[in-house]
């Protein structure tokens, strides 16, 4: 990704030197009314970095699914289920994090670096909060996994995934925190090296975890009493991995602080954090019912048999990939929008947030019909076998209609959080997901027959709604008077 805050001021791995600033990258000021060309190159200088760093971290999860298909069905299908359920409840903890893309994009819009190195802080505290809290409740959910029709040997196998993934949960949500700040001030490097570094051993260890290195040429050593740990060897690949991620970004964010800067307060601070809250929160709780209702979709497909469960995972795995650039044009659209609500511009928040929109659908339009030509070779370098193949394709196909909304509502997340406003992204996913999805879900795959196509086409339709509520809501908003956050 693109480092530089301006003029390549903020290098991965460089001392922190002052910054000689750039309307390209940096906030918008109000006599710059960049065009529509302007603009759409400012947020891909964000987007493109953004995605592919967000590219990587579904890249991972892709590298997993593919290790699992051909360790077999009924591992597959385990650790799918496992890695929804982890996402299930880590994602009210993502979305907390997300109260912090605000204040901090909206505090360098203002020229304000020291409170957003203070934010940085607080929001480690968050991190560490939520995830302890978050962490023990993943204990408690293989037990609730028979009431859906989950039964041995996923069962068992679910459960030992959660057991050893959990403790890469708080390092997570860390991440998280200094991704945004990296991001807010434009120095994206550091998470393109963390997400390529962290591919490579991704790629390795699950190998070397999952079927064990008894295979492994002598010159390698004690590798090769490495015991095969299969489901448990991915979860264990998942927790170094986000270590390793997290211990890259600190060392950027160390590398950049100037050496006489004025150091923040690293006690908590609760009026930080109590904002932060009330911002996440509703963030939280979008997250945790779009999230949750994959995983709910996940345990339906489970219910149907390992062929339902393998081909709900290639499919889920496909569209998680394709929606990081959604996600990068989203974060890049938070980001320019909270620069110039910060900037107190905002004609100039109403144009990055359509432009972001309009991006985000057109890339997305492009994913879908790779979707739609493809399915079946898509489904086969996935690794499906001869019984899943056959459900895998039409879900794929599934896919390649609601990319394009998938995307909007992406995007439209994003943007929306640039301004501060979360709760209305909420309550649009509770009705679009739950309200009309979730029972067109249980409609069309069980009451219709439809089987597991029948339950992506559900969820299909939910979605659909939520993009449109998104859409309507920027353009409500952003043509009313914008004040940042904290003013």
């Amino acid at each position: 990704m693109n480092a530089s805050l301006a003029g390549r001021a903020f290098h991965f791995g460089r001392r922190y030197s002052p910054p000689v600033m750039s309307t390209a990258v940096l906030p918008p000021q109000s006599e710059i009314r960049p065009t529509l060309r302007i603009e759409f190159k400012a947020l891909m200088k964000l987007a493109i970095p953004i995605a592919i760093a967000q590219a990587g971290q579904a890249l991972m999860g892709l590298v997993d699914t593919l290790v699992m298909g051909h360790a077999g069905t009924s591992q597959l299908a385990a650790a799918g289920l496992g890695n929804g359920l982890f996402f299930a409840i880590s994602s009210f903890g993502m979305g907390l994090m997300m109260g912090l893309d605000p204040l901090l994009s909206q505090a360098i819009g203002a020229r304000n670096e020291s409170r957003a190195r203070a934010l940085l802080w607080q929001g480690g505290w968050l991190a560490l909060a939520a995830g302890s809290v978050l962490w023990l409740l993943l204990f408690g959910v293989p037990a609730l996994l028979p009431m859906a029709g989950v039964v041995e040997p996923e069962l068992s196998q679910t459960r030992d995934y959660l057991i050893w993934r959990s403790p890469s949960l708080p390092l997570m949500l860390a991440y998280m925190t200094v991704r945004t700040y990296l991001t807010s001030t434009a120095n994206i490097r550091p998470l393109v090296v963390s997400t390529l570094v962290a591919n490579v051993v991704n790629l390795m260890t699950d190998l070397l975890l999952v079927f064990g290195g008894a295979g492994l040429p002598e010159w390698t050593g004690p590798l090769r009493l490495v015991p095969a740990l299969g489901v448990k060897g991915a979860a264990i690949d998942s927790v170094l991995c986000t270590a390793l991620q997290l211990g890259i970004v600190l060392y950027a964010v160390k590398r950049m602080t100037p050496p006489d800067a004025e150091k923040p307060s690293r006690k908590p601070v609760w009026a930080d954090l109590s904002q932060a809250i009330r911002i996440g929160t509703p963030a939280g709780l979008h997250i945790a019912a779009e999230i949750g209702v994959f995983a709910l979709a996940g345990i339906l497909a489970a219910g149907l048999g390992p062929a339902s469960m393998a081909a709900h995972q290639i499919a889920i795995s496909f569209s998680s990939l394709t929606f990081t650039v959604a996600v990068g044009v989203g974060n890049a659209g938070s980001v320019r929008v909270g620069w110039a609500v910060g900037a107190r511009d905002a004609a100039q928040a109403r144009l990055s947030g359509f432009v972001a929109f309009g991006t985000g659908a057109a890339f997305m339009s492009l994913w879908a019909l790779v979707f739609a030509v493809f399915p079946g070779p898509l489904a086969k370098v996935a690794g499906a076998a001869a019984d899943v193949l056959p459900l895998a394709i039409p879900l794929l196909m599934v896919s390649a209609i609601f990319q394009v909304f998938d995307g909007v509502q992406g995007v439209g997340a994003g943007v929306l959080r640039g301004l501060g406003d979360t709760r209305f992204t909420f309550i649009a996913n509770m009705v679009g997901h739950y309200v009309v999805g979730l029972p067109l879900t249980l409609l069309l795959g069980f009451k219709m027959g439809m089987g597991v196509v029948g339950i992506w086409w559900g969820l299909c339709i939910g979605l659909i709604l939520v993009a449109f509520a998104l859409v309507w809501r920027f353009n409500k908003v952003s043509s009313g008077e914008l004040r940042p956050i904290e003013s």
